[in-house]
């Protein structure tokens, strides 16, 4: 029998089998001696125990598409980046750095908004502002009262998804509203910070329908971007791409060179300003970072 694993606690993995539920199961000996561990979000062969009972032992891993080291989880097929509109409005220089993790991952990104029924139209409008020219499809939904979630749920059709963010944004309200047996606990938002406490506390896939999984992940305050050498951040940044290959100088880094189209571009407004000043701040702290 066939299945995906979708959560695992202390040695027991919970494997959900279409049309059959969720079987409790331990894997097998030769995974620890041969060092492989599963993953949530594997697809593995399991023996049943007792089908009354539900469980059984994960006999076979099926391969790996990808796999990610934080969180540990495997055969992603893109990410939700869930920030808000407002409260808290959203720190640009850190979704960007979500957004460059994805794509250093290589994957697909959705980005959403959150909370949009708090927000007037002129914070929606610098928000497309911003984020329309990166190439990401783009939606803004209030997970409170259900807008635009039939959107949402239509980009997550036949896809596992990891829903990745800040804390306090709303990701395990959107999360139960894509799907209500989830019973995620949705935490309070500090009137005084308004940062929102960690209610995640491990890796967990939920089904939406049955071809279509979604994944929740530990809240972030920061993220550095060291896993790479400075070059390669300006791939990271899609709406470069056009650029690439035409500036003056070959290999230019859209920093410090003359005769940069990419820095023309922000000039002209078809780059936003907020992306390419986040680009350089993280340019140079890369830079920094390879001197030591």
């Amino acid at each position: 029998m066939q299945g995906k694993i979708v959560k695992g606690i202390a040695g027991f993995y919970y494997v959900h089998v279409v049309e059959s539920g969720v079987y409790e199961c331990k894997a097998k000996g030769i995974f620890r001696k041969e060092k492989i561990k599963p993953l949530v979000g594997d697809n593995v062969r399991i023996e049943i125990l007792e089908e009354e009972e539900k469980t059984g032992n994960i006999v076979d891993i099926l391969p790996r598409s990808n796999e990610l080291i934080r969180p540990a989880v495997a055969n992603i097929d893109q990410a939700l980046v869930v920030f808000s509109v407002l409260k808290p409005a959203p720190h640009f220089n850190l979704l960007d750095r979500f957004l460059v993790m994805m794509e250093s991952k290589g994957l697909p990104v959705v980005l959403c908004f959150n909370k949009a029924d708090i927000a007037d139209e002129p914070q929606v409008d610098m928000l497309r502002a911003v984020y329309e020219g990166c190439g990401y499809p783009l939606v803004f939904v209030s997970a409170r009262d259900g807008q635009d979630i039939g959107r949402v749920k239509h980009l997550l059709k036949g896809k596992t998804t990891a829903v990745a963010g800040p804390s306090g944004v709303g990701k395990s309200t959107l999360i139960n509203a894509l799907n209500p047996e989830a019973q995620m606990e949705t935490g309070a938002i500090s009137q005084k910070i308004e940062r929102g406490r960690h209610t995640t506390r491990h890796s967990e896939l939920f089904p939406v329908d049955e071809d279509s999984y979604i994944m929740d992940t530990p809240g972030f305050s920061s993220l550095y971007v060291n896993d790479f050498e400075k070059e390669e951040l300006k791939y990271y940044f899609p709406e470069f791409a056009e650029y690439e290959g035409a500036c003056r100088f070959h290999g230019c880094d859209h920093v410090h060179e003359p005769g940069c189209l990419v820095k023309q571009a922000v000039e002209e407004g078809k780059i936003h300003h907020i992306r390419y000043e986040d680009y350089t701040e993280m340019y140079e702290e890369l830079k920094s970072r390879r001197r030591y």
